[in-house]
């Protein structure tokens, strides 16, 4: 499994492409703007992209959807909770995939599992590949995602961030701003995921 971080847009949001390197099949996690940027780098790399994995529906994590669309025939992956809610309203492409938990999506040999992680947004997901997740904006490092927006909830938060903590063994987590970090690195220092295990 290669993953390809592309950080897009003024809100600095990371776009994953993650490619199984046997089949050159990959899929695209947030594509948040600059689509041209992200569109090269599946050229350059002969990439075919099978799915648009969205974490949640804010616009930075969504605007380059349809032209990644466009031009990739991908197939676009979201939680049916975030389409058109809220101030950000984000309607997806006629033909996409409405993802609840546990759904698999196969992309050459990686098998991409869906986590319902809400609170920064109703809709918001996880997706797990092997020793990674891909965390959007439920899980940072050190942190967690913001739930004074319309339609977050932290109670809902915490409770997804107990439930990644639960998970057994440790993970890679890209999330959807900022450097990567480990789930066990969370698990010890970050405080909102302490609170919810004393809490929730």
């Amino acid at each position: 499994m290669l993953i390809k971080t592309l950080t897009v847009g003024q809100i600095e949001t990371n776009c994953y492409v993650v490619t199984d390197e046997d089949t050159l099949r990959c899929a695209i996690i947030d594509p948040g703007d600059e689509s041209n940027t992200i569109l090269n780098y599946l050229e350059e790399n002969h990439l075919q992209a099978r799915y648009i994995l969205l974490t949640h529906g804010h616009f930075d994590h969504v605007l380059a959807v349809a032209a990644i669309r466009e031009e990739t025939g991908a197939t676009v992956c979201m939680s049916p909770r975030d389409v058109g809610k809220g101030d950000y309203a984000f309607l997806p492409p006629e033909g996409s995939v409405m993802v609840r938990e546990g759904d698999r999506l196969n992309v050459g040999k990686l098998v991409f599992q869906v986590m319902e992680t809400p609170g920064h947004t109703p809709g918001g997901v996880c997706y797990l590949c092997e020793d990674a997740i891909f965390s959007g904006d439920t899980l940072f490092a050190g942190s967690c995602g913001r739930t004074d927006l319309p339609g977050g909830d932290m109670p809902a938060l915490l409770r997804s961030l107990k439930r990644l903590s639960e998970l057994p063994g440790d993970y890679e987590v890209y999330p959807g701003h900022m450097g990567p970090t480990t789930l066990d690195r969370e698990r010890r220092g970050n405080y909102y995921m302490n609170y919810a295990l004393q809490t929730v």
